[in-house]
């Protein structure tokens, strides 16, 4: 009796499958036209949420902003210890990918997506880190300002008179998924006069650069 060699089609497909999971992270960015309209702490509530649902979530690298309502919202999310690193003579905290890497929990949150790194780390930016978790796996949740999309930057620094040099390609953007965070600006600007989002000695250039007239 001659064995039947061909494949079982539902492993091929079982295993297929594995792969996919296996292949790539999801992105999931937190996109807004300004600092202050709410892109972290709508990340983080986001990171509440799945938690309940038994996701195991870390926070890589959240900006240290003085803002007490999305700081509280840290509470309950395990932290990944960041890097301290060495650069002219001062000290500077920067998100430890390797950690990440080794940890492998189901999502990471790591703020600033166009961040330069400090010279020294692997990736020169921080778009270039949260490419290795999705590679590995790892679901990431960041965000980003329209003013650091690279083919947005000449259009945003024509309204504001602001040169913004970190960028993103447009390209990084194609594999993820797009939450639009926004606010009137009317309140973003009670908010920066209320120094919710930046501290005094920047209020008045950041309340000039988002007047109404310019936005």
């Amino acid at each position: 009796m001659i064995e039947d060699e061909r494949p079982n089609p539902d492993a091929i497909l079982k295993q297929v499958t594995q792969q996919n999971r296996q292949k790539t992270g999801k992105l999931r960015v937190f996109f807004g036209y300004a600092a202050g309209v709410g892109k972290t702490y709508a990340m983080l509530r986001d990171a509440h949420e799945q938690l309940l649902q038994g996701k195991k979530i870390m926070a890589g690298y959240i900006e240290p902003h003085v803002r007490p309502e999305t700081l509280a919202l840290l509470e309950g999310i395990p932290t990944i210890p960041v890097k301290q690193m060495s650069y002219k003579k001062m000290t500077l905290s920067e998100f430890d990918l390797d950690e990440a890497l080794r940890l492998k929990p189901d999502i990471v949150l790591v703020d600033e997506l166009a961040h330069t790194n400090v010279i020294g780390s692997r990736n020169k930016k921080r778009y270039q880190d949260i490419d290795e978790l999705l590679h590995a796996g790892i679901d990431v949740y960041t965000t980003v300002n329209v003013q650091h999309i690279e083919s947005l930057n000449d259009v945003v620094e024509s309204i504001t008179h602001v040169q913004v040099v970190e960028t993103v390609p447009d390209t990084f953007l194609d594999q993820a998924y797009l939450r639009l965070i926004d606010i009137e600006p009317e309140e973003l600007l009670e908010r920066l006069r209320a120094g919710k989002i930046y501290r005094p000695f920047k209020l008045r250039k950041r309340c000039n650069i988002f007047s109404p007239s310019r936005i």
